[in-house]
């Protein structure tokens, strides 16, 4: 009999996302009856607010609901997005600039699929979330990588920027507020990066799905707002999982050109259709409605974040930046490394989070995962008994 052919060399080259890999992880060992702290997932642990669940609730007894509706999302919803866009982006957009998504890693594959072309390169200032490189390949273009460290914050500079440039170079990944790092750019710092790109011709995709979780007075300033004559050239990715703690609804949302946008909504025509009806509804809501407990969710991060950072730079060879947005911390554990803990030899952060694991129970993601080794990213959306918990064993652990 003749083998049959091969699979997909394209998605066989993709990687399983090492933060859900690890989620997964803690949540079997915890299913087996194990003490597991995990501050893998960056999912927030409020309940959807109850305001919104009731729309949904109302939404299901409308049978016009249980049909088709256009793919490029429900008028409303996109009408309550512009406005968003405008209040918090600085942009005015009509509603045919947007496109509803599954989830903000739907916006993401599409945003990429719209603007790459095959051996583009794209810059992806690192630390990085996990699916941009895969997500850029699928596009069948090459992510560069520019690193910034603990020292700088995690922040790229235009000079790193411009000495990765090619001609080859036609997008810049921009994310302000950062997962994995919880860094936010100054109103300069992105005004400074807006303009080089604007002034190369260059894309740029930027991932504003944390600026409304900010502290100390922090505002993520939008690339386009900074730099409104980019507008052009820039897609804008959002969603309303991290603000409104509705991760599982899966409603995102890409803004951008209408060139772009078209492209965006005729692909999602053949990959998906419509974003689900109820869910779509339950957003609307959620942009619309008060925030009052959106501020509460912030307040508690706000706390959590003072808390972990606080206790993590109470571990000697422990370095934290302190994250002004997200409800990550990105410690530095260089230190940690190339030493002898427990009888282990500990050479990377990889060996370092799975050492963890096994001898304290708590589960954090490692930096592998998002660049360069040497670091950990721990997310403190979890309720502050566990978060205190959690690293009260890695103090212990590391003393």
């Amino acid at each position: 009999m003749t083998d049959r052919a091969p699979l997909s060399r394209k998605l066989s080259a993709i990687a399983e996302s090492a933060t859900l890999k690890v989620d997964a992880k803690a949540k079997a060992l915890k299913a087996e009856g194990k003490p597991v702290i995990s501050y893998a997932a960056g999912e927030p642990d409020f309940s959807t607010p109850q305001f919104v669940v009731d729309a949904a609730a109302e939404a299901l007894r409308n049978p016009a609901n249980f049909r088709y509706t256009p793919a490029a999302g429900l008028l409303p919803l996109r009408e309550a997005i512009a406005a968003k866009t405008l209040r918090d982006s600085g942009l005015e957009v009509s509603p045919s600039q947007i496109v509803v998504t599954n989830g903000g890693k739907q916006a993401v594959y599409q945003a990429f699929q719209a603007v790459v072309n095959p051996g583009d390169e794209v810059l992806l200032p690192a630390p990085y979330w996990t699916t941009y490189p895969e997500a850029i390949r699928l596009a069948d273009g090459v992510p560069v990588e520019v690193f910034a460290g603990a020292d700088q914050e995690y922040k790229v500079t235009v000079e790193q920027l411009e000495a990765a440039r090619t001609e080859r170079t036609t997008v810049l990944v921009f994310v302000s507020p950062s997962n994995p790092t919880g860094s936010v750019y100054t109103a300069e710092e992105t005004a400074a990066i807006g303009q080089w790109a604007l002034e190369h011709g260059i894309w740029v995709i930027t991932d504003e799905i944390y600026q409304n979780l900010v502290y100390e007075g922090t505002r993520a300033v939008s690339i386009v707002e900074a730099v409104p004559e980019l507008a052009g050239q820039t897609l804008l990715l959002n969603g309303v999982a991290k603000t409104y703690a509705m991760t599982g609804w899966r409603v995102g949302w890409m803004v951008g050109p209408s060139d772009a946008i078209k492209l965006a909504a005729n692909l999602q025509s053949h990959l998906t259709s419509n974003v689900n009806n109820i869910a779509q509804i339950a957003a609307t809501t959620a942009l619309s409605g008060p925030q009052d407990e959106v501020e509460e969710f912030r307040t508690a991060f706000d706390r959590r974040r003072r808390l972990i950072v606080s206790e993590l730079a109470k571990i000697e060879g422990v370095t934290v930046p302190n994250p002004l947005g997200a409800f990550y911390a990105y410690p530095d554990v260089q230190g940690l490394l190339g030493r002898e803990w427990k009888g282990r030899r500990i050479e990377t952060s990889l060996e370092l989070a799975d050492f963890i694991l096994d001898e304290a129970e708590v589960a954090v993601v490692p930096g592998e995962a998002f660049g360069p080794s040497g670091y950990l990213r721990l997310s403190y959306a979890l309720g502050d008994d566990q978060l205190l918990e959690g690293v009260q064993r890695l103090q212990e652990l590391f003393a």
